[in-house]
């Protein structure tokens, strides 16, 4: 929030401060989060697409024999399947993520009422005889992390394995520490699967940017010759320029004909 001073000096409004000891926040962040970015990069290569396969359907609708043109054409649909294997991997690779992360919680849950329970209760009686034994299954994770509480629960698995024989007169029940450490394999599968798709994620998310780009500059080299064979067709020329306008771009004045003048082959790159 900007003060002004009370007479004189600064117009009402102003942001600017002689205090040093008072923090000035800007009105509009200096960058995006990182989440928020890969959602803006993540739109962007969408609609290169989109645009790509609107692209492509114009070419199978209007076909030309010319060769340059052919291989363009032929580029951009293997462009246009590259993208969509990247897709299917960034989604798949999304939908593991969260799988992983909804099996993480739901087994630190259980192992924290069920089996870390239990342990502690065990080590507590432990405790009226036998002090060390007992400080051995307090659960204070480090920190709130999954990694800290994996940490701090494969600590007290192993100290329940090591001395098994003597919990059980305090009441350790070998079906829940065995249930334990199969929770903890679990747990370590999920972890497992959670890095998988999110590596999964951001390879696909990289390949979508680079065949995005390659979409742009496929189609850039199609204007060209569609501009140029089109050139008495106004309703033609004009769906072409239509479907190879990235949507969401504004284009340049001279992006679109003039009604009485068609515009130079090549004169402007409609999907850059």
């Amino acid at each position: 929030r900007c003060f002004s001073p009370p007479m004189g000096g600064k117009r009402p409004g102003s942001c600017r401060r002689s205090i040093s000891n008072t923090i000035t926040v800007p009105a509009v962040p200096g960058h995006l989060r990182p989440k928020q970015r890969e959602e803006c990069m993540n739109a962007e290569c969408r609609r290169k697409i989109e645009m790509g396969a609107r692209a492509l359907e114009f070419s199978r609708a209007h076909p030309d024999a010319d060769p340059g043109y052919a291989a363009a054409a032929a580029k951009l649909e293997q462009l246009m399947a590259r993208a969509s294997e990247a897709t299917v991997a960034q989604r798949s690779g999304i939908v593991d993520v969260r799988a992983a992360s909804g099996r993480k919680g739901e087994l630190r849950r259980t192992m924290q009422s069920v089996h870390i329970a239990h342990l502690a209760q065990v080590g507590e009686e432990a405790a009226t005889e036998n002090h060390e034994l007992g400080k051995l299954f307090r659960f204070k994770p480090a920190a709130g992390t999954l990694l800290a509480f994996r940490a701090a629960a494969g600590t007290m698995a192993d100290e329940a394995k090591a001395n098994r024989e003597m919990l059980v007169k305090y009441g350790l029940s070998a079906a829940v520490l065995e249930e334990f450490l199969q929770r903890l394999e679990q747990f370590d599968a999920a972890v497992a699967l959670g890095n998988a798709g999110r590596a999964a994620h951001v390879n696909a998310t990289a390949e979508l940017d680079a065949v995005a780009a390659g979409i742009v500059r496929a189609v850039n080299v199609m204007d060209g010759r569609n501009r140029q064979r089109f050139q008495q067709e106004e309703s033609l020329l004009a769906e072409w320029i239509s479907v190879s306008t990235v949507v969401g771009r504004r284009r340049r004045v001279s992006d679109s004909p003039a009604p009485e003048e068609t515009p130079p082959a090549g004169d402007v790159r409609p999907a850059a």
